[in-house]
């Protein structure tokens, strides 16, 4: 990876090994790190990223789900999914 690359985690946590990663911001083997999905949600006061110090790493809550418009989209589409299942009709199926 290009030291001028950054890596933006808005996944999952645990898909960055957070101690190798740490070990390529402090020697410059990439340019920053930002995430809102950490290994351990939500992360304890010792979390290697948040007491690095560093000033190459931007972490933020995982909470888009949070607004007032996603969670009316969330009921929206459960009254949705309520109202397909008592008309027979198979949607959104996960097999």
């Amino acid at each position: 990876m290009q030291q001028s690359r950054f890596i933006i985690n808005v996944s999952r946590g645990g898909l960055v090994n957070e101690h190798d990663l740490l070990i390529a911001l402090r020697t410059g083997r990439i340019a920053g790190y930002a995430a809102d999905a950490m290994t351990q949600e939500p992360p304890s006061k010792d979390d290697l990223l948040l007491q690095s110090g560093l000033p190459n790493i931007l972490l933020t809550p995982h909470i888009a789900w949070a607004s007032e418009e996603a969670k009316q989209r969330m009921i929206e589409i459960l009254v949705q999914n309520i109202h397909f299942n008592l008309d027979g009709i198979d949607h959104n199926r996960v097999v």
